[in-house]
C-alpha cells in the first residue's frame, strides 16, 4: 500500500462519528462462548499432543515391568 493510502484510511477511522448500534446480551454470551471454546480446543489440542506420547512410554514400561516379574516368578 502507498502511503497516501494509509493516510487516508487513518484519516476516516479518526474522524468517524460513534455509531449508535444496539449490541444486545445474546451477543455477550456469544462471545464468552466463542472465547471459551477456542481455550478449550487449545488445551484439548496440548493435552492430546502430550498425553499419547506418555501413555505409550507408560505401556513400555508397564510391559517391560510385568515381563520381568514374570522372569522372576520362574526362577
Amino acid at each position: 500500500m502507498q502511503l497516501k493510502s494509509i493516510y487516508i484510511i487513518l484519516l476516516i477511522t479518526i474522524m468517524s462519528e460513534p455509531v449508535h448500534a444496539y449490541i444486545g446480551p445474546g451477543m455477550a454470551g456469544g462471545v464468552i462462548a466463542a472465547t471459551l471454546g477456542i481455550i478449550i480446543a487449545l488445551l484439548a489440542a496440548i493435552f492430546g499432543i502430550l498425553w499419547f506420547p506418555i501413555r505409550r512410554i507408560l505401556k513400555k514400561k508397564s510391559v517391560k515391568d510385568s515381563e520381568n516379574n514374570d522372569e522372576q516368578n520362574k526362577k
